[in-house]
């Protein structure tokens, strides 16, 4: 017995002809499989919010960002150059009198 297959457009087999005695067989397994595919999602995966302080430390790209201020707007705002700002995001410590003044820019 051969089974013949139907190929997609991009030439990969996408259907199977089986015989109606193999088809019968195998139905309840088949309608398993099937039933399974449209099971609804487990409880276990449940959404977990993106919180943006688990993933920036620095506190002058985290004003930044919920400000919703690019680099370069910041820069113009403070006078000082994009590379400056990128250089202070990169830093793990900022003077306190330096995040006052970004603060100020940032209208908070």
């Amino acid at each position: 017995m051969t089974l013949q297959t139907i190929k997609s457009l991009d030439g990969k087999d996408e259907y199977v002809l089986l015989p109606i005695a193999v088809y019968e067989a195998l139905k309840d397994k088949i309608e398993d499989q099937l039933i399974a595919k449209e099971a609804p999602i487990d409880d276990d995966d449940e959404y977990v919010p993106f919180i943006l302080e688990d993933y920036i430390d620095n506190p002058v790209a985290l004003a930044r960002i919920k400000a919703g201020v690019t680099q370069q707007e910041l820069a113009a705002r403070l006078t000082v150059t994009q590379a400056y700002i990128s250089k202070v995001e990169r830093q793990d410590k900022v003077s306190p009198k330096l995040l006052e003044r970004i603060n100020t820019a940032l209208g908070k």
